[in-house]
């Protein structure tokens, strides 16, 4: 189970220790929820993604994990921003990002938003015929026009982005359109989904931008300087499901887009590449607090944590399945009766793991989650007014804090 944990994650007389931090260690000073993010986990990622596209631009999908010091440390090893509103624009910027570093996203870009992009010199992702004259107006001189190739993903169907009917991009002949309207445009857009666990749909897609560029060359004598391949890249979050490396996947893909280009006698672009989730997700652990263990209807037994679907909605909005360990007692054997992990809100929904081996739990442990470094606290909430988790990094034996833990005095400080 330690290959779902970050690669620091180590067993310490009987206690999981990560970046050299144990994880009662943690609980006690910083206490629980808390998300912990190790720092080697997060430069090994970024630095995969150099190796394997050295010569194109990659830029952090934001909404994965919006944080200032993340940001940072991507931007030391050469990663840039992927961000679709002003407040992550905002973030990348405190974190010392310039323009040209940032790609602008968004199927509903405020002025404000796209006045903010120009003022930066970021390179924006139009996603409509009626922003294309927006963007100009604004003072935009960078663009990408992003289409919709009808590629149904196999991930789910919350998390597709290139399907038809998708509410992301310009079907093909607006997107003709679209160069037609801006030919100084640079390039063209696709991401066709998250969490993806195969190469295929990735595949297709470059297929279909080779295809599509062709046809637009055919009909306007306008040729694509740049594609932004978008991200996409899954992470293992159980033992069960598949895993793909970084160097497969973007080898892969980068190799096809130089066979699909050459065949349709087009210049090779320079690459975009928007990865997120696949750097920091498996770099991220949540730590909660044992509250009541309770055995109800047939063999269900609950074991309650302090957190729940405020922290991580990931398993209530799209089935994402997890595994979990017993910080503080990592080295014991499970038992063979499985438990379910519950949160603490008012749904029935609200269970973080509908069956996992543990030794039996009792109130007080410490329950470590892996793989909750993207899209867990980035889409948290204060449901039942319960406070938002603080996030620390950990690094050579030392944690420090990075998102301080909301209170409830934040929460009633925004009423009215």
């Amino acid at each position: 189970m330690l290959d779902l944990f970050p690669d620091t994650t180590r067993i310490e007389d009987g206690e999981l220790a990560i970046g050299g931090v144990r994880g009662s260690a943690l609980a006690a000073e910083f206490g629980t929820p808390l998300l912990v993010y190790d720092e080697e986990t997060i430069r090994a990622r970024a630095r995969a993604y150099r190796a394997a596209a050295p010569d194109a631009a990659v830029v952090y999908g934001t909404k994965a994990f919006p944080n200032v010091e993340v940001l940072r440390i991507l931007a030391e090893e050469g990663i840039g921003a992927d961000v679709s509103t002003l407040g992550e624009l905002r973030f990348a910027v405190a974190a010392g990002l310039g323009g040209d570093r940032i790609v602008v996203h968004g199927n509903n870009k405020s002025d404000e938003e796209l006045a903010a992009a120009a003022e930066l010199g970021a390179l924006v992702v139009v996603d409509s015929l009626e922003e294309v004259g927006r963007a100009r107006r604004a003072g935009v001189r960078r663009t990408l026009v992003r289409f919709t190739p009808g590629i149904e993903a196999n991930t789910h169907e919350a998390i597709r982005t290139a399907h038809h009917g998708s509410k992301f991009g310009l079907p093909a002949a607006d997107a003709i359109e679209a160069v037609r309207i801006a030919p100084e445009t640079e390039g063209l857009h696709v991401h066709i989904g998250s969490q993806l666990l195969d190469l295929d749909a990735a595949v297709l897609s470059v297929d279909w931008l080779a295809t599509f560029a062709a046809q637009v060359r055919a009909e306007t004598g306008w040729v694509p300087r740049t594609v932004d391949l978008g991200g996409g890249l899954g992470v293992r979050t159980s033992l069960d499901e598949p895993e793909l490396s970084i160097d497969a996947f973007v080898g892969r893909v980068l190799q096809e887009l130089g066979r699909a280009f050459a065949l349709e006698q087009l210049p090779l672009p320079a690459v975009v590449l928007e990865p997120g989730r696949s750097l920091v997700a498996r770099a991220g652990v949540t730590l909660y607090t044992v509250g009541s263990v309770k055995r109800v209807a047939g063999s269900t037994t609950y074991v309650a944590v302090d957190g729940g679907m405020s922290d991580n909605p990931r398993p209530a909005l799209y089935g994402a399945r997890y595994v979990a360990v017993l910080a503080n007692r990592a080295d014991e054997t499970a038992v063979s009766a499985p438990y379910a992990v519950a949160g603490k809100h008012c749904e029935s929904g609200d269970v973080l793991i509908e069956r996992i081996e543990l030794p039996q739990p009792v109130r007080g442990d410490i329950l470590a989650v892996p793989g909750t470094g993207a899209y867990t606290l980035s889409m948290s909430s204060s449901y039942n007014v319960v406070p938002r988790p603080a996030a620390v990094l950990v690094a050579d034996g030392h944690a420090r804090l990075i998102r301080r833990r909301e209170t409830i005095d934040d929460l009633l400080a925004l009423e009215a």
